[in-house]
């Protein structure tokens, strides 16, 4: 069966290939928010925030801290979990991921092999250069408001949406997911 729509896909019992973070820094009260040039890896090319693999027998936000620190040298000051985005690519490859927020940081950033730090004002967000999904979802996000997203993928084509504002999300991640154990 072709997947196009989310309503096709039954991501409330899928053991995802992957689970994920990002974490979004921010600083000048909130009115900056620190994203980067991907330089490899899945979105390689495109803007993000900093982020990547949850390793097993980690949590997401051990995960959201050191993907940070690993790919721009900064560690986020207390990282809130605001957001659960959930992803299915039509080569069969799905990926779950957590959006951490934290209102400062520790260091300063530097490029590394994996990425390239820039600070941007939250009112000239990238949109065109990052993935589809990002400017249906970052609004809520940068509004403060937990969300929780799916979407089918057709290489970097998003072919459907659907998304949740809700204050009461659950946003969940269990380490016992890895490896289909969930």
């Amino acid at each position: 069966m072709e997947i196009k729509k989310c309503g096709d896909y039954p991501f409330e019992n899928d053991k995802f290939s992957e689970y994920a973070v990002l974490s979004f820094v921010f600083k000048d009260g909130g009115n900056e928010v620190l994203l980067i040039h991907k330089k490899r890896g899945l979105g390689k090319g495109k803007i993000n925030a900093p982020g990547g693999r949850i390793d097993s027998g980690e949590s997401d936000f051990e995960a959201a801290v050191r993907e940070t620190q690993e790919e721009v040298c900064i560690t986020p000051k207390n990282p809130k979990k605001v957001g659960e985005l959930n992803f299915y690519f039509t080569d069969g490859y799905s990926l779950k991921g957590f959006v951490f927020v934290s209102h400062g940081h520790e260091g300063e950033i530097k490029e590394t092999d994996e990425a390239k730090p820039f600070w941007c004002k939250v009112n000239e967000i990238p949109y065109g250069n990052m993935w589809a999904d990002d400017e249906f979802w970052m609004p809520l996000m940068l509004a403060g408001k937990k969300f929780c997203g799916y979407f089918i993928f057709d290489g970097d084509k998003m072919l459907d949406k659907i998304i949740e504002a809700d204050e009461n999300l659950a946003l969940e991640y269990n380490k016992n997911w890895h490896g289909g154990l969930r």
